[in-house]
């Protein structure tokens, strides 16, 4: 897909980027090599190949699933200004 240099012109004002003619050219001469990046890309047979979550075969370790802490609300509760029903009260701050 070629882009013609009125279309990088108006890509680039539709991005609010100034750009002169000389920078369009060199642009488009980017744009192209991507483009052609792009359609090289789509020409490999995909067919067949299952996707990845992750380049590298990863399994993450499994711990049991079981508690390792005491429950401390009381204690942290113990030293808040106020608290109703096992909830932190805080002021009301919308004028």
């Amino acid at each position: 897909m070629a882009l013609s240099s009125a279309e990088i012109q108006r890509i680039a004002h539709l991005a609010r980027i100034e750009i002169t003619p000389a920078e369009a050219v060199d642009v488009r001469a980017k744009l192209d090599s991507i483009f052609d990046l792009i359609g090289r890309m789509r020409a490999v047979d995909t067919a067949g190949i299952v996707p990845m979550s992750h380049a590298q075969d990863v399994t993450l370790p499994l711990r049991e699933d079981i508690v390792t802490e005491t429950d401390r609300r009381e204690l942290y509760q113990s030293v808040s200004p106020a608290v109703q029903n096992g909830l932190y009260l805080v002021p009301k701050v919308i004028e």
